[in-house]
Parts: C-alpha cells; sequence; structure tokens
C-alpha cells in the first residue's frame, strides 16, 4: 500500500486504530460476514432473532450431528425469525465428510494414558481392541499414505504422533508420540500433507445434500476434507444432476 500523499510505502493495517475497530456499523457496510452455528443452546425462534439483531449472516447447520428432521425443525424456525425481523439470512450446509478415526479399547476401558517419547503402534484393522501400545485407525491405506517424519494429529490435535516407520504388509505405523494425553476411543485424526484416499462425500454426504439441503433450498454448501479441484467438481455435478446448480460451494480448510 502507498501513502496518498507520498511515495512512503504503509504497513497494512496500519491505519486501523481502535476506536475504528470498537465503532458500530451496520451490516450494510460491515464486510466481514459473522457465521452462526446452529444448536440447541441457540435454536429458539427468540434466540434466533437475538442472534439476527447482533448481525447473523448465515447460518450454519451442522451434519455432522442430527438428523434431517430435527434440522428441518431448526430451519423453520430460523426462517420464522428471519421473516419476524425482516432480514435475510443465508443458510449453510455443512456436510460432514470423510473422516478417519481412532477405535476402540481393549477391557472395557474408556480412556489411555499416552507419555512423551514412547512409542504407539497404529493398525488398519478396525477390529483391533487398542491399549496405550497399539491403537486401531480407521483409515485402510494409514500406512501406505505417511512417511517417516510425517505428523499425525489426533482428537483435534490435543496428541500428536510422529511417523517412524510404515509396514505396508501388516497395514501398520510406528509412530513415536509428542507430548503426555489422555485419550479417549474414536477421536478423529488428521494426517497433514497427505492426499487420503477417501471420497470428498460419502454416502451420508449425498443424501444430505440432495434430500435436505437442495429441497429445502439452501444457499451454500461447506465441503469438509475438499483436497483437489476435482473434488468440488464432483460436488457441483451432484447439485446440478439434482437441481441445485445455483447453490453455492465452500471449500474448508481443515486445521
Amino acid at each position: 500500500m502507498i501513502s496518498n500523499t507520498s511515495g512512503i510505502p504503509l504497513l497494512a493495517g496500519e491505519n486501523i486504530t481502535l476506536n475504528a475497530v470498537k465503532r458500530s456499523n451496520t451490516q450494510a457496510n460491515r464486510r466481514t460476514k459473522i457465521f452462526c452455528t446452529l444448536g440447541p443452546a441457540c435454536w429458539e425462534v427468540p434466540q434466533l432473532e437475538t442472534l439476527i439483531e447482533a448481525g447473523m449472516n448465515v447460518a450454519r447447520f451442522n451434519f455432522s450431528h442430527g438428523d434431517h428432521a430435527g434440522h428441518k425443525a431448526c430451519l423453520d424456525r430460523l426462517r420464522q425469525a428471519a421473516d419476524n425481523m425482516n432480514q435475510n439470512v443465508a443458510v449453510l450446509l455443512d456436510t460432514k465428510g470423510p473422516e478417519i478415526r481412532t477405535g476402540f479399547f481393549a477391557g472395557g476401558a474408556k480412556s489411555i494414558t499416552l507419555v512423551k517419547g514412547e512409542q504407539i503402534t497404529l493398525t488398519s484393522d478396525y477390529d483391533f481392541k487398542g491399549d496405550s501400545k497399539k491403537l486401531a485407525c480407521s483409515y485402510k491405506k494409514l500406512a501406505q499414505s505417511v512417511k517417516p517424519g510425517q505428523s499425525i494429529l489426533v482428537a483435534d490435535g490435543s496428541l500428536v504422533l510422529t511417523v517412524v516407520s510404515c509396514d505396508e504388509s501388516t497395514g501398520e505405523v510406528v509412530t513415536n508420540i509428542e507430548n503426555n494425553c489422555s485419550l479417549g476411543e474414536r477421536k478423529n485424526m488428521n494426517l497433514p500433507g497427505v492426499v487420503v484416499d477417501l471420497p470428498v462425500l460419502m454416502e451420508k454426504d449425498v443424501d444430505d445434500i440432495v434430500n435436505w439441503g437442495i429441497k429445502h433450498d439452501v444457499d451454500f454448501i461447506a465441503a469438509s476434507f475438499v483436497q483437489k479441484a476435482s473434488d468440488v467438481n464432483h460436488i457441483r455435478k451432484i447439485l446440478a444432476e439434482n437441481g441445485g446448480g445455483g447453490i453455492k460451494k465452500n471449500s474448508k480448510i481443515e486445521n
């Protein structure tokens, strides 16, 4: 950025002051949009009206939880609240998407304790009941997909593992434990930098999009774990073939 009165470059954001940040504004002149995830704590009409009054632009429906009937009831209340407030609120369907999870534990244990510096083996045999030395993973191609030195994040990153070795014949991956952690069953796993061999839309996601999103005229589809352009094209194709070609697509960046 260059100053209007001189040729001296300005630092990005240098003209932003505390007063400017705190100054009230209207939805009409606010460029940043506010997305609110709807759930039991805020899905009654009066609560939704409060959110709209506070500036909610988009209502997010999280399809990792709930069923079609429950989401439809919430959508009806949202649209009633928007009508009461004479405001437009966009609707976003956030797909569950493909997922990789840890497995169950042996002996009925609900959690295991992992110690920094020790090792734990991950197996793609999801029937295996794990412990602090060996843990099941739902991704069948784990040993083929990761390489020594790569990180595996578990339970939203609360556990970090570093790959030591991979055995494709047994489907096992030996890892170093990078931090102390108490881990429960069926926690999510993320493989940073790895192209995971899973479809961007699972059968459930297609059903949610076709039989709920398109049916009820949502404005946006938020796709989880998009990895390449063909993933977006696949979503576009599903929408177009089922009368939802006008719905906008959002590719989420997972962290």
